[in-house]
């Protein structure tokens, strides 16, 4: 891994702050459309037109042409005046970004990302994990990581199947959103017939989503449906630590996209959990959990290693199963990555713990 210029971190910064900024100030004049009118034996009527994100024209009738319904268009125009410089600043912003040597994901699983985005997928508890949120945590970290370690075109995104009273009581239909992208998703039969899928894929191409959730404490692998998503999702164990916590974060390609992603550190303690759980057929998943926690712990150690140690705490706060599997992790991580091993062991109590189990 290297780091990026001092330049290129800056204007990561300042994507994720406009990113931010447009979601808190969004307006009408942010929907994508506009209004058009149609004259039917001399009364003008209104209707919002608009494209879904795979290109589908549609019409919304709102009603007949009167001087309240005149106000709300000439808001949403002048709006939309604001918006379009909004959406030409973030442009720049990308494109200086990419010259600059940051990170980007790919065109496809972008197109997927702003499609959830903009249906409030992230907006309403979901967060991006796995590799494209590794993408993320590099430019929010200010590195490149190694080529290797950055291979999936796999969208993983995570929710708890509980509502926060946080949240608003609104919903974002998943299905929906990659229907109308028209890229060919199609739901992934589950392995039993009685349970409702959990991915989507598009036939022919590796371009793939997956829906996850936290296990519960009945360790059941039953599919869980979360209605405010429209979607099934697949319990998997240890997943409610790494989406604990999750920061704002943005994915760079034509245009920025606002998603939620784990804490860097949260996210590198479990990827070495989940190395020690994965079963043989999947040894090179394995050393790819290896390699982004070595990276993501190497420079944790040496800018923020108070951030290791918080979630270390929180590891140690979930019980002695949580700790024999992290230490299992830091051990295998020696074999990958020496220094980022030494790194870890010097900022963590590993060695106290494992005195302390003995």
């Amino acid at each position: 891994m290297e780091k990026l210029p001092l330049e290129t971190q800056t204007l990561y910064a300042e994507l994720l702050e406009r990113l931010l900024a447009v979601e808190t100030q969004r307006t009408i004049g942010r929907a994508p459309g506009g209004f058009t009118n149609k004259t039917v034996k001399g009364e003008t009527y209104c209707y919002f037109q608009y494209s879904d994100p795979g290109g589908i024209l549609r019409q919304v009738y709102i009603g007949k042409r009167t001087p309240a319904v005149a106000r709300v268009v000439a808001r949403f125009e002048q709006e939309r005046t604001e918006f379009s410089a909004d959406r030409e600043g973030i442009q720049r912003l990308c494109a200086q970004l990419r010259a600059g040597g940051a990170l980007i994901t790919d065109t496809a699983s972008a197109r997927v990302l702003k499609a959830l985005a903009d249906s409030g997928v992230f907006q309403l508890g979901g967060v991006l994990i796995g590799t494209h949120a590794f993408t993320v945590l590099g430019n929010m970290l200010g590195l490149r990581w190694t080529s290797a370690a950055l291979r999936t075109q796999d969208v993983d995104v995570a929710m708890n199947a509980s509502v926060s009273v946080a949240l608003p009581p609104l919903q974002a239909d998943i299905p929906k959103a990659l229907e109308s992208l028209e890229m060919g998703f199609l739901p992934v039969p589950a392995l039993d017939v009685k349970h409702p899928s959990t991915s989507f894929k598009v036939r022919g191409k590796s371009l793939r989503v997956d829906v996850l959730t936290p296990q519960s404490r009945l360790r059941s692998r039953k599919p869980v449906l979360i209605g405010r998503f429209n979607v099934a999702a697949q319990p998997l164990p240890f997943l409610e630590f790494l989406i604990e916590g999750a920061e704002p974060g943005a994915v760079v390609n034509g245009g920025g996209v606002l998603i939620q992603v784990p804490t860097p550190a949260r996210f590198a303690l479990h990827k070495l959990i989940i190395s020690r759980e994965r079963q043989a057929a999947l040894h090179g998943k394995s050393e790819k959990d290896l390699s982004q926690a070595a990276q993501v712990i190497s420079v944790l150690v040496d800018e923020r290693p108070g951030d290791l140690q918080l979630a270390w705490e929180a590891v140690e706060k979930r019980g002695a199963g949580w700790i024999r599997r992290a230490i299992a992790g830091i051990d295998a991580i020696k074999r990958v990555n020496p220094m980022a091993h030494e790194k870890i062991c010097a900022v963590l109590p590993v060695a106290r713990t494992r005195r302390a189990r003995t």
